[in-house]
């Protein structure tokens, strides 16, 4: 048998023929998360599959790769441990779990247009439907916290057949 990389991020279920004990001893020692002979109950397969990603699923961290630090972008400075974001008076904007995680998504990927589906995906893990409108009113949302002027947004723009883009700089300050 060939080892399965360890490094992997990406769950392992064998699920196989095989059922004897020497068999399962194997596939769990060259690096399996779980072995399930067949047959085998669709309950008992559904419940071994969440306990793995309930093992193996890695806390998410609040700022992602900002994490620790602040950024500052147009006339904005955004604490990504705090969630919190200030203007250049000193305004604090209180952000939601979902404002913060768009938020720091387009930081991340500053000047680079991405989809609703892309942006919903990386938001929620999730994929968009054809008449999903959820990332446009998130996007909606948080333009009324940070854009000076919500009718001609500046920050976060809209790029026609293309999605939503970041157009301004940003700079890591911690």
């Amino acid at each position: 048998m060939q080892r399965i990389s360890s490094g992997s991020k990406i769950p392992i279920l064998l699920l196989t023929a095989l059922s004897e004990d020497t068999d399962r001893i194997v596939g769990l020692e060259i690096g399996a998360d779980d072995y399930l002979p067949k047959p085998f109950n669709p309950r008992e397969l559904l419940a071994r599959i969440k306990a793995i990603l309930r093992r193996t699923s890695q806390p998410e961290t609040l700022g992602g790769g900002f994490a620790g630090k602040r950024v500052r972008f147009a006339h904005l400075t955004l604490d990504t441990d705090r969630r919190v974001l200030m203007d250049d008076q000193g305004q604090e904007i209180l952000l939601t779990t979902s404002d913060h995680k768009l938020l720091t998504v387009l930081l991340e990927r500053a000047r680079v247009v991405l989809s609703r589906e892309q942006l919903l995906d990386l938001t929620a893990g999730k994929t968009a439907g054809p008449l999903d409108r959820k990332i446009d009113n998130q996007i909606s949302r948080l333009r009324r916290k940070i854009e000076p002027d919500v009718l001609r947004p500046s920050i976060i723009t809209t790029v026609r057949h293309g999605g939503y883009c970041l157009s301004a700089d940003v700079e890591v300050l911690e």
